[in-house]
């Protein structure tokens, strides 16, 4: 299994973001499982950008609630398949929430949300630029429980 730097995607890949009890315990065990090490790693935050399998995961230090989904998505290659996500979420009569150049994950995005009727929480989304290392203060909070998160529609994580 491989793994590709996000920005020099081509085709669309799925997301998943797990909610997990302890980031490094996790990093170690989807490590082995795909045979990759971490694309971006951050406090209690990693992702893995694999392109064998097709997929984007995301884990996210959550403590009381590992082993649950935080988040679906589907990350694009530009901006203008976002907007076309847009407009055609709309018009198939979802309700959506955009985000343009929002700071989330330790990089910057453009996306849209939608929910599904079970509730759970997709976005289609792009990475515009990747934050340094050293503005991890700027994001520290995303995607955990305290309410200041960039990964859901109503600014909470599961």
């Amino acid at each position: 299994m491989t793994s590709t730097p996000t920005h020099t995607r081509e085709k669309a890949r799925v997301q998943l973001a797990l909610n997990v009890d302890d980031v490094d315990a996790a990093v170690a065990f989807y490590g082995r499982l795909f045979g990759a090490q971490p694309h971006k790693r951050r406090a209690g935050y990693a992702n893995f950008a694999l392109t064998e399998p097709p997929l984007k995961l995301v884990l996210i230090e959550n403590p009381g609630h590992g082993g649950t989904l935080n988040h679906l998505g589907v990350e694009v290659p530009t901006a203008d398949e976002v907007a076309a996500a847009t407009s055609r979420l709309s018009a198939d009569g979802l309700e959506t929430r955009v985000e343009d150049a929002t700071t989330c994950c330790y990089a910057v995005q453009d996306k849209v949300w939608v929910t599904a009727p079970g509730g759970e929480r997709w976005e289609v989304y792009t990475i515009l630029d990747d934050l340094p290392e050293q503005d991890d203060a700027q994001t520290a909070t995303c995607c955990t429980d305290t309410g200041n998160s960039c990964c859901s529609p109503d600014g909470q994580c599961a």
